[in-house]
């Protein structure tokens, strides 16, 4: 299977990607499951879920006190402005995943801080190691050796925010259902993945000054 494990929908402050957009694009790049996972919000995914069942996880990228986290296979929303500590104790509450999505990406100001995501590591399922929004190739392979280092499995994303960008990365792995399965599927995978062009930000850009405008 091919699993985008990090893609944002119209949910998302920064995004205008139509619901029906997603499914578009996952069915015509090939990409079998995808993580829907909007800024502070699950409402897009369970939509989507409702939309496609077999191709939905539903997930939440969420701004704690010190930077994102990403829980996975979540069945309730959480809420930003936590503690990383409090943030990843809701993930586990509901036996959800939890995964640090772009962690030394150096350019991001929602990265988790590295003193933050060192304290926590140990607390953490998987660590996202190729994004494809990610503007360094070099924070990615950072990433990817601190995953190696601590024996922490491995995510790959597009980090999209436009139905375009869907699919520049991802996971192939065996077919998995339910959280422990998924675990052991992408201890097998495969990270695929590709630079989107840097231009993709500008988009999100757009997005959240025409949702301002519209307020």
């Amino acid at each position: 299977m091919k699993v985008d494990l990090h893609v944002h929908t119209c949910y998302s402050d920064d995004s205008l990607t139509p619901l029906e957009a997603i499914i578009e694009a996952c069915h015509r790049r090939g990409i079998d499951k995808v993580a829907i996972t909007d800024h502070n919000c699950i409402a897009g995914a369970l939509a989507l879920r409702e939309m496609a069942p077999d191709l939905i996880i539903v997930g939440e990228e969420i701004k704690t006190a010190a930077g994102e986290i990403m829980g996975l296979f979540l069945k309730e929303e959480i809420p930003k402005g936590l503690s990383p500590e409090e943030t990843i104790a809701r993930i586990r509450e509901q036996g959800g995943l939890v995964c640090v999505p772009h962690p030394l990406d150096q350019l991001r100001r929602s990265a988790l801080r590295r003193a933050s995501l060192l304290a926590i590591l140990d607390q953490v399922d998987m660590l996202e190691v190729f994004n494809s929004r990610t503007p360094l190739p070099w924070d990615n392979r950072r990433a990817e050796e601190l995953a190696r280092q601590r024996g922490l499995l491995r995510t790959a994303g597009s980090d999209a925010h436009t139905a375009w960008e869907i699919g520049h990365a991802y996971v192939e792995m065996p077919p998995f259902e339910g959280e422990e399965e998924f675990l052991r599927s992408l201890a097998q995978g495969r990270i695929v993945g590709r630079l989107s062009c840097p231009l993709a930000h500008l988009a999100s850009t757009w997005a959240k000054l025409r949702k301002h405008w519209s307020v």
